[in-house]
């Protein structure tokens, strides 16, 4: 397969991506905070606010950013 074939996977796998955030939100930010979780106990916490960064970034990009945010989920506040 060629990088531009890829490529081209990979755009139409992220605006499914981003449709589905925008019709299920509560869905999408449940399923971001459980593949955070997962990833993070996966490298035991050595790339913890890489992990979080990245969560609140896809958060904030999914428009729940402000919901469901439990003791160790920083809400939008507390963002660097």
């Amino acid at each position: 397969m060629s990088l531009f074939r890829k490529l081209a996977v990979l755009g139409a796998a992220a605006e499914f991506a981003r449709r589905y955030a925008r019709k299920n939100p509560e869905k999408a930010r449940e399923l971001t905070e459980k593949a955070a979780r997962f990833a993070d106990q996966q490298t035991k916490g050595k790339y913890h606010g890489q992990i979080e960064s990245a969560r609140n970034k896809i958060a904030d990009a999914g428009g729940f950013g402000g919901q469901g945010h439990g003791p160790n989920q920083p809400g939008p506040e507390h963002r660097s």
